[in-house]
C-alpha cells in the first residue's frame, strides 16, 4: 500500500477514536468519510489487473469510435477492445481478470460505473457472467456491447447516468473462453465446445446445497468462487443460449437423487422475489414474455419465465451457489433459441435484451438497505441478516453494510453478531423507494436497551432518489 495512502487511513483512525467521546454524534460521518477511501480492485481482491492500453491504435479502428461491430470476437480482440474502452473512459471504466482458464486465458471484467475503481459505502455491487457454456455466444457479444453502450450514454441518458452514479456493474463476458475458442457459430444444437478445457461443465461445478457435489473443481469456477467471496455482490445475471425464458432458484431439488426423472419446482424462501425479477426480465424483452417454444417439442414458459427445478433439475448450478452461499441473487437468463446463431443475427439480439439488460440491474435498488453499527457507531462485519419467514441469511460487509431485494410489505429483521445482543426491527417496503434501515446493536456485556433504527445525518437519509415502476414492474429513472 503507498505510503501516503496507509498514513492517510491511519490519521483517519486517530482522529475517529480521538473524538469519539466527545462528537457522538458525528463520528458516523468521520467513519463513513474515513472508509470511503477504500481500496481499489486490485488492492482488495488480490486480482490481477492489465495495464491499460495507450496505443488505441493497436485495436480495429471500426471500434474505436462510439460503433461497436456486431460480430463475434476472439479471446485477443476481445481484451483490445476491453483495454480501449478502460483507455478511453478511465472515469467509467476499471478492467480486472479474476484468473485464467485451464489454457492461460484472462477471465476478464470491466466495472462500469461512476466509481469504478472504488467500493463506495452504500452503493450496491451487481454482475452479469456470459458464456459460462463456450458454445453460447450471444451473452457474450451482449455484454460487449452493453459496457459500449453504457459508457457512451452515461451523458445523455439520465436513466443510465442515475444507475452508473447509484450501482457498480461488474461485466464479465466469457467465463469458458477456451471453450468458445472451439466453438463453430452457425452451430445451433452442439455441445461441442460447451465445457472447459478438460472437459467439464462449469455450470456443474460449483457446490450444492441438496447434494454433494463430487466433480473436481475447475480453474474457471474457482477463480468465480473467490471473486464473488471478496466482492459482496448483491444481484446477477447468467447469460446462457439454447432457450428463451429467464429461469430462477432453486435449480436443484432436495430429492435430488431422482434429478433426471423429477421435474417438479424447488421453491425458494425468496421465489416471489426470483419471480419478480425474473418478469422484469422477460417483460422487458421484446419476445421472451410471449413464451413461446423455441421448437417443436421444447416447453412453453408462462411469461417467459420457470423455476430451474420445474424445467430440468441440475446439480452445482452457478445460480443456486451465488444465493445459498453468498446471498447473491442470481437469474439464469437463456437469451437464444440457437447457442450460436450467425453474426448477422447480433443486432436482433441487442435489440431484444437492451432494455432487459439494463431494468434488471436496476432492481438492485428495491427493498431495504442499511448499516449495522455498534454503540460507538463502528461498522459490524459480518453480522447475520435475515428476514423472518425467509430461511436464507445474508451478511453485513466490512462497513456494515447490508442489502435485501424484497417486493413491497411489512417485514421483520433479525440481526445477530457474536458478542452482540441480537436485534428485530420492523420495517415496510415500498414500491417507489428503496428503504433505508439502520441498526444499532449493543455489546452482550454492556446495558441492555431495545432495539431501534439508528438515525444518519439527514443528508445521508435518503442516499438515492426515488425509484418508481413502470407497468412491466421495473425501476424506472426518477423524474425530479
Amino acid at each position: 500500500m503507498p505510503f501516503r495512502k496507509l498514513f492517510q487511513e491511519k490519521f483517519n483512525l486517530f482522529y475517529i477514536k480521538m473524538l469519539a467521546n466527545t462528537l457522538p454524534s458525528i463520528v458516523y460521518i468521520l467513519l463513513f468519510l474515513a472508509t470511503s477511501n477504500s481500496q481499489s480492485i486490485p488492492e482488495q481482491t488480490n486480482f490481477s489487473t492489465d495495464a491499460l492500453a495507450t496505443n488505441l491504435g493497436e485495436v480495429e479502428s471500426r471500434e474505436n469510435g462510439p460503433n461497436l461491430e456486431f460480430r463475434y470476437h476472439d479471446h485477443d480482440e476481445l481484451t483490445r477492445y476491453l483495454r480501449a474502452i478502460s483507455a478511453r473512459y478511465p472515469a467509467l471504466t476499471a478492467l480486472y481478470s479474476i484468473g485464467k482458464s485451464v489454457q492461460g486465458r484472462d477471465l476478464w471484467v470491466m466495472v462500469v460505473s461512476a466509481s469504478p475503481y472504488e467500493h463506495m459505502i452504500g452503493k450496491p455491487d451487481v454482475k452479469y457472467v456470459a458464456n459460462i457454456h463456450g458454445n453460447e455466444a450471444v451473452g457474450r457479444e451482449l455484454l460487449l456491447h452493453l459496457i459500449q453502450y453504457l459508457v457512451t450514454s452515461y451523458d445523455t441518458d439520465a436513466y443510465v447516468k442515475w444507475l452508473l452514479d447509484n450501482t457498480r456493474v461488474h461485466l464479465m463476458p466469457s467465463m469458458n473462453p477456451d471453450g468458445f475458442a472451439i466453438s463453430n457459430e452457425g452451430q445451433c444444437d452442439t455441445i461441442h465446445g460447451r465445457h472447459n478445457a478438460r472437459r467439464y461443465d462449469l455450470n456443474r461445478n460449483f457446490p450444492d446445497y441438496f447434494k454433494a457435489n463430487t466433480k473436481q473443481p475447475q480453474p474457471e469456477t474457482e477463480a468465480v468462487k473467490e471473486w464473488i467471496s471478496k466482492i459482496q455482490f448483491v444481484l446477477s445475471g447468467s447469460l446462457h443460449g439454447g432457450a428463451l425464458v429467464a429461469s430462477y432458484p432453486f435449480d436443484n431439488t432436495p430429492s435430488a437423487i431422482f434429478q433426471s426423472y423429477a421435474h417438479t419446482p424447488s421453491i425458494s424462501p425468496d421465489d416471489d422475489v426470483f419471480r419478480h425479477l425474473s418478469l422484469v426480465y422477460s417483460k422487458n424483452h421484446a419476445k421472451m414474455a410471449r413464451g413461446v417454444s423455441c421448437k417443436s417439442g421444447s416447453p412453453s414458459f408462462d411469461n417467459g419465465i420457470t423455476n430451474g427445478a420445474a424445467w430440468y433439475p441440475l446439480t452445482g448450478g452457478m445460480q443456486d451457489y451465488n444465493y445459498l452461499w453468498h446471498g447473491c441473487m442470481e437469474v439464469t437468463l437463456e437469451i437464444s433459441c440457437c447457442k450460436y446463431p450467425p453474426a448477422h443475427e447480433l443486432p436482433k439480439y441487442w435489440q431484444d435484451n437492451r432494455q432487459s439488460l439494463i431494468k434488471y440491474l436496476a432492481e438492485v435498488h428495491r427493498g431495504a438497505h442499511g448499516f449495522v453499527m455498534d454503540e460507538n457507531a463502528n461498522p459490524i462485519e459480518r453480522a447475520a441478516i435475515r428476514v423472518k419467514g425467509r430461511d436464507v441469511t445474508y451478511h453485513t460487509t466490512r462497513h456494515g453494510e447490508f442489502w435485501r431485494i424484497l417486493l413491497p410489505g411489512k417485514y421483520r429483521l433479525e440481526v445477530t453478531a457474536e458478542g452482540y445482543l441480537p436485534q428485530e426491527v420492523e420495517f415496510i417496503v415500498i414500491d417507489s423507494h428503496p428503504t433505508l434501515l439502520n441498526v444499532t446493536m449493543h455489546s452482550a456485556k454492556g446495558y441492555v436497551q431495545s432495539a431501534q433504527p439508528t438515525k444518519l445525518p439527514a443528508e445521508r437519509k435518503a442516499p438515492l432518489k426515488p425509484t418508481p415502476v413502470d407497468p412491466n414492474g421495473a425501476i424506472v429513472f426518477p423524474k425530479d
